[in-house]
């Protein structure tokens, strides 16, 4: 066989003439072409288009949408549609012009979607009113579906009066309006109580403008905060205040109203312009000024209910709707009455007397204490508090001069520092006294008319044990506890008790000055009981020339100079000292 044998010769097809379609122009080929594609739609990827019923199965309806291909879209997407049939005209979203088999993919449900969104929007931006659907409560209000878009529509967004069950709207139509979308979340908030209030703004002006002082109208409780009520008038809201409501102490307005009560007020002012309404209840009621008896005066007594207790004083209800006042200073006579909350509380009866009566502008001041009288006027008082009369009393104030003494409400005297210890000083009397504490105290004078009254201790004597102990010529131990420049030192002997020692009778043996702490001997060269003083002497133990001068100086105050004792120590000693004494008597009868 040739070697071109069986091998297709394409060279006799080559003629131009013999070509497919060779018969037309390259314009006439240009035109068919444009024909074509004027048959075919341009469509985009994610838009909503309108589109043919071709074909239904009972799994598919195909979509012709002039597209090169038609589109499968699921027949559960038609289920709104029961009499859906060939050539009908529908909406259709381009989810995909051609997925990885070439095809065309479209979904109604989503062109839906999108077309709800489109109203929803354009409903926000011009206000329109849409139909919902509401499908179930939820916490804080309800569920509306509106144009198949699920929104919330909140519980204080349903009406102009507060909504107690919400229930009662699951599964009704209501209208309402588009007042905020979140499109981060597709969340969509509603409002049916603004529908409401914009029919209700053309009666507020109506109502306003027609309203008259002392007018009575009816309305509903619409809110309730603790200064008041908010009345709605139909249309118009009005403030009942707490204090316009009753004429007895309204502590808060729960105490007389519920959501949604009926009540009837009157009108006791409004502002047009600001559209407040001020109303009252209390002004449809008798003043209860008018039932307070003519008999009543200024020092009449009468009880009455602690209705509310501040820092400054009480409020008293004698009546209902007529309330007094006691200011503290006319609680009680004592003036450290500070927390009266101790002696008093809300709910009790107690007496008290008038002490101004203003019938015109409807004010009483009341006191307490004016039912006792005062006390340093009582006829007891002198024969009570006379001069040497003991007391126990009530530490209430302390000073750098002494600490005042309460004996009974009213009653309080001054107890001075100087009084505070027979046997040593004290620089200030918080040093040995506290406050609230009780003491036993002797009258030691009195200025009725100053209102001032001289206390002193109650206490022993110290002196007359303190002349036998400590007589001249006895030796202690003391402890130096202040050192007073050029003059000498305090010393503390036993008990407390306190000695005096002179400059040039402090000097040691050594030649140095003791330092406070140190504990030295000390002989008692003076006992002065009417002075209280007890002066003493280091050196003398240990310097004859002070001792003779000592014993020169104290020859003229005594029979004879005791002899010198061993170390006696406080009132332990005080037997044994004894004993030296009935010595020193036995020895001098002798002689």
């Amino acid at each position: 066989m040739h070697a071109t044998e069986g091998v297709f010769n394409w060279d006799q097809y080559d003629n131009p003439n013999k070509k497919l379609g060779s018969a037309y122009t390259d314009q006439q080929r240009e035109d068919m072409a444009a024909l074509y594609r004027a048959t075919l739609s341009a469509i985009s990827q994610y838009e909503v288009v309108k589109g043919s019923v071709i074909s239904i199965t009972h799994k598919d309806v195909i979509v012709g949408v002039g597209y090169k291909s038609d589109g499968l879209v699921a027949a559960s997407e038609f289920r709104d549609l029961p009499d859906l049939k060939l050539g009908d005209e529908v909406e259709v979203y381009i989810e995909e012009t051609e997925n990885t088999k070439g095809q065309l993919v479209l979904s109604r449900k989503k062109a839906k979607l999108v077309r709800a969104w489109e109203k929803i929007q354009h409903a926000l931006e011009h206000g329109e009113v849409l139909e919902g659907l509401v499908k179930r409560r939820t916490k804080g209000g309800l569920i509306v579906e509106v144009c198949d878009i699920e929104t919330f529509l909140p519980g204080s967004q349903i009406d102009i009066r507060p909504v107690l069950d919400f229930d009662v709207f699951v599964g009704k139509t209501i209208d309402v309006i588009v007042i905020k979308i979140n499109h981060t979340n597709d969340n969509v908030v509603v409002s049916h109580k603004a529908l409401t209030e914009k029919k209700l703004e053309g009666q507020k002006f109506e109502i306003i403008s027609n309203l008259e002082k002392g007018q009575i109208l009816e309305g509903y409780v619409k809110n309730i905060t603790k200064f008041g009520a908010f009345i709605d008038l139909g249309g118009v809201d009005g403030l009942l205040h707490k204090l316009d409501m009753s004429w007895s102490r309204v502590n808060h307005p729960e105490e007389l109203f519920t959501l949604g009560q009926k009540v009837r007020v009157v009108v006791i002012g409004f502002n047009e312009d600001k559209k407040r309404i001020s109303l009252g209840m209390k002004q449809l009621q008798e003043h209860p000024w008018d039932a307070l008896p003519e008999t009543l005066e200024v020092g009449s007594t009468i009880k009455g209910t602690i209705t509310n207790i501040a820092d400054y004083g009480l409020f008293i209800e004698l009546m209902p709707g007529i309330e007094g006042f006691v200011y503290i200073l006319d609680i009680s006579w004592s003036q450290y009455l500070r927390d009266i909350n101790e002696y008093y509380k809300i709910g009790d009866t107690i007496e008290t007397c008038i002490l101004s009566l203003d019938r015109k502008n409807y004010k009483i001041s009341l006191g307490i204490k004016q039912l006792t009288g005062d006390p340093w006027e009582h006829d007891r008082f002198l024969s009570t508090y006379a001069v040497g009369t003991t007391h126990e009393g009530v530490v209430r104030n302390l000073t750098h001069f002494g600490a005042f003494i309460e004996l009974e409400p009213g009653i309080e005297g001054l107890l001075h520092v100087s009084r505070l210890s027979e046997t040593k000083r004290v620089a200030h009397p918080s040093d040995v006294l506290k406050l609230g504490e009780k003491l036993e105290v002797i009258v030691l004078g009195i200025s009725r008319e100053n209102r001032r009254l001289s206390l002193g201790l109650r206490q022993e004597n110290p002196w007359d044990m303190c002349e036998k102990i400590f007589q001249v010529g006895t030796l202690h131990k003391g402890t130096i506890v202040k050192k007073i420049p050029g003059r000498g030192a305090i010393v503390e002997l036993v008990h407390g008790i306190e000695g005096q020692v002179a400059q040039h009778h402090f000097i040691k043996a050594d030649g140095q000055e003791p330092e406070v702490g140190e504990e030295l001997d000390f002989q008692v060269i003076k006992c002065a009981k009417a002075d209280k003083k007890i002066i003493l002497s280091h050196q003398i133990l240990f310097n004859p020339e002070v001792d003779a001068k000592v014993e020169a100086k104290t020859r003229g105050e005594a029979k004879g100079k005791i002899e010198k004792a061993p170390s006696t120590r406080g009132f332990e000693a005080f037997a044994n000292l004894k004993e030296q004494l009935e010595q020193h008597t036995k020895k001098e009868s002798k002689e």
